[in-house]
């Protein structure tokens, strides 16, 4: 047996050490908790890199930077199908800010939770994807401040990095990997179907739903290509707002004392 061989001290070797290090990450209590969100992340973030590698010509690279900067799913498949249908920029930058306006109310309803965190409150506030945020609030939580936040940052990046991972993985597979990728842009649609049907189940109103469809549909018919998708948001905003406000004045009729 040779000095230094491997088979000497098999902990020196880097295929056992890799194993022993991915034994070690699978037991601290970060990994558990994200690993549902791996399952989730992987798959989907491939899914978004090969759309972007095979739709868009660009370099396969600016998947996974987009996961970096951007991060943010629905938005970044959606900035995808947008560009490859030739939409302007201001058409992508304004149907991706109302796409995740909501991650906005996350960041402030957490604003106790990070408070004291340090350099990291800003990652935490940036990180904030439904996923995590439902984690985030619904796992159980000690009482030391500093070690929850400190749980709170390693969950926040362990799923990011599940979501370039995949990105890395898709971008690649779409530019070495030849394949039929025809209808592939479909994920967009199948993916607002399904956050349609649960935004559905979970206000019980379909007013928003119909009032989106008709939004659409006067947009198509009254205005070019390239404005549509503004114009449909802006009739829908008009609409809800002025359903919310009427609404609001009926409460408050009820509500007020009468003689």
């Amino acid at each position: 047996m040779l000095p230094g061989s491997v088979f000497q001290n098999p902990l020196r070797s880097p295929i056992i050490a890799g194993f022993l290090n991915v034994c070690k990450l699978m037991n601290q209590t970060t990994f558990r908790l994200t690993l549902p969100i791996l399952f989730g992340y992987l798959p989907l973030g491939t899914a978004f890199g090969v759309l972007f590698a095979t739709q868009l010509d660009y370099a396969w690279w600016i998947a996974p930077l987009m996961g970096v900067v951007i991060y943010a799913g629905a938005g970044q498949i959606l900035a995808v199908s947008l560009l490859a249908a030739n939409a302007g920029l201001m058409e992508v930058a304004v149907a991706m800010f109302v796409l995740n306006a909501r991650h906005l109310f996350y960041g402030l309803s957490l604003l106790g939770q990070f408070q004291g965190a340090g350099w990291r409150k800003a990652y935490l506030i940036f990180g904030l994807t439904d996923e995590t945020y439902s984690l985030l609030t619904s796992r159980p939580r000690g009482s030391d401040r500093k070690g929850e936040q400190l749980l709170d940052f390693r969950i926040t990046l362990f799923n990011q990095l599940y979501w370039v991972a995949g990105c890395t993985l898709g971008g690649l597979l779409g530019e070495w990997v030849a394949f039929d990728s025809t209808g592939i842009e479909f994920a967009l649609v199948a993916l607002f179907i399904v956050l349609t049907i649960e935004q559905l189940k979970s206000l019980g109103d379909s007013f928003p739903v119909w009032c989106g469809a008709l939004a659409a549909g006067v947009a198509m018919l009254l205005v070019p290509n390239t404005r549509q998708l503004i114009a449909g948001i802006a009739i829908v905003t008009v609409v809800l707002l002025a359903q919310y406000r009427r609404h609001r004045n009926q409460s408050l009729d009820l509500e007020a004392p009468h003689d």
